[in-house]
């Protein structure tokens, strides 16, 4: 159809409302309110200064296209209405008469649909109807492109601002994790005459939800702790801050490994959120009696390995998990001698399920298999080691499903 013809006063008039609605929009903008708001404003400049008075704008959102302006008479409701194929398929950079387009009946109230692009990809698609004789021709269709696209530009953003808020708030919470985090694990291990600990961490994510602990608490005794906590990041981080927290205020209280554990249970029943829950070996060592007394709350169970004629012991006696019942259904603190020179291993599950090519998991018959033939190396090779044997057994290398978290004690 050819474009009408329009006198120099009815051009300066057009003019004049192209300036209104550009100013309405940026005033809006500068103004800075929601984006439904702008939306809103969008909407009634167009049918205030330009007198369009039918309008659907569909706008891409995470991957979705939503309909979130749908005004006129006798429209459907379009924000029930998908876009169609047709139109993202045939309008990606110059606007398109609707009807060629071949849609449903519920799009025959609109005239044409105008494509919002920028760096090359449609953003929004703009659709109008009704609109006054005075504004369709080509020159005024850019006008409606240019108003759109700052729009559009505007609203973009915003989202970039806030995903850029939001990701510092997210960087700020994961710095403030890790630091908590290290500042659980203990600075300094025994290693006298008496016995030598070493501990290895390798967390899967940035923060991770395994827990080791060494506690003195008196010239004879010390407990050490193994735990891994459900689910990751900073909230798994802080319930084992607050598991740390009971343990060290439990043990300046002179509690027993029995009372340690059930009080602990009943801390994380009530502090935890989303049904999460700890797994935890707590073994409690005597230099002078050279006993282990020790809990198994639901973890795996440490590799305690005797001298070569009597093998080794897995210490898999204790309770269930922590932070599942109120009060714990069963607890058994078992007692076991601890011959000289015997190597103890406590771990959590993300030594052991590591998969081969095969779908072989490494297990802990793997771990008992490298024990029995490197009982006699220093603790810190063995771990260094150990994580190699399972690096290489792995199929994805040095990419772990979950954290490894390794404490090895060697008695004297």
């Amino acid at each position: 159809m050819p474009e009408p013809t329009i006198s120099i006063e009815k051009k300066l008039f057009l003019r004049e409302r192209e300036l209104g609605a550009l100013l309405e929009i940026t005033q809006a903008i500068n103004h800075d309110p929601t984006e439904d708001s702008l939306y809103k404003i969008f909407q009634f400049t167009l049918l205030g200064q330009l007198n369009i008075r039918r309008l659907v704008l569909y706008v891409l959102e995470e991957g979705q296209w939503q309909c979130v302006v749908s005004f006129g008479a006798d429209l459907a409701d379009f924000r029930q209405v998908p876009l169609p194929e047709a139109i993202i398929n045939a309008c990606t950079s110059a606007s398109c008469p609707i009807p060629s387009l071949n849609l449903g009946k519920e799009w025959k109230q609109l005239e044409t649909v105008i494509p919002v692009a920028q760096n090359g990809e449609v953003l929004a698609y703009v659709l109008i109807g009704n609109v006054n004789m005075d504004y369709v021709s080509e020159e005024a269709t850019k006008f409606l492109e240019t108003l759109s696209n700052i729009l559009i530009g505007a609203i973009e953003n915003r989202r970039l601002g806030r995903q850029r808020v939001a990701a510092a708030a997210i960087r700020k919470e994961i710095e403030i994790a890790q630091e908590v985090q290290t500042m659980l694990f203990p600075r300094h291990l025994p290693n006298n005459e008496y016995v030598a600990v070493h501990a290895s961490y390798v967390p899967h994510t940035a923060i991770g939800g395994d827990y080791y602990d060494v506690v003195p608490i008196d010239d004879d005794r010390f407990l050490f702790c193994v735990a891994d906590v459900s689910g990751k990041g900073v909230p798994a981080s802080l319930l084992m801050s607050n598991f740390q927290a009971g343990l060290r205020t439990l043990l300046r209280q002179q509690a027993d490994l029995a009372t340690v554990v059930a009080e602990l249970n009943n801390l994380i029943y009530r502090n935890a959120v989303s049904e999460k829950f700890i797994t935890a070996f707590f073994g409690l060592y005597n230099r002078t009696t050279r006993t282990l007394q020790y809990v198994n709350a639901g973890h795996n169970s440490p590799i305690m390995l005797l001298d070569e004629a009597e093998g080794f012991q897995l210490l898999a006696d204790g309770t269930t998990m922590l932070g599942i019942f109120d009060e714990l259904p069963f607890l058994n603190v078992q007692t076991v001698p601890v011959p000289p020179r015997s190597l103890l291993l406590t771990y959590t599950d993300g030594l052991t399920e590591v998969f081969d090519q095969e779908g072989e998991e490494y297990g802990e018959e793997g771990v008992l298999r490298f024990l029995q033939r490197s009982r006699y190396v220093p603790l810190a090779k063995l771990h260094k080691e150990l994580l190699k044997e399972i690096q290489c057994f792995n199929a994805d290398g040095n990419h772990f499903a979950d954290d490894i978290t390794i404490l090895s004690c060697r008695f004297k």
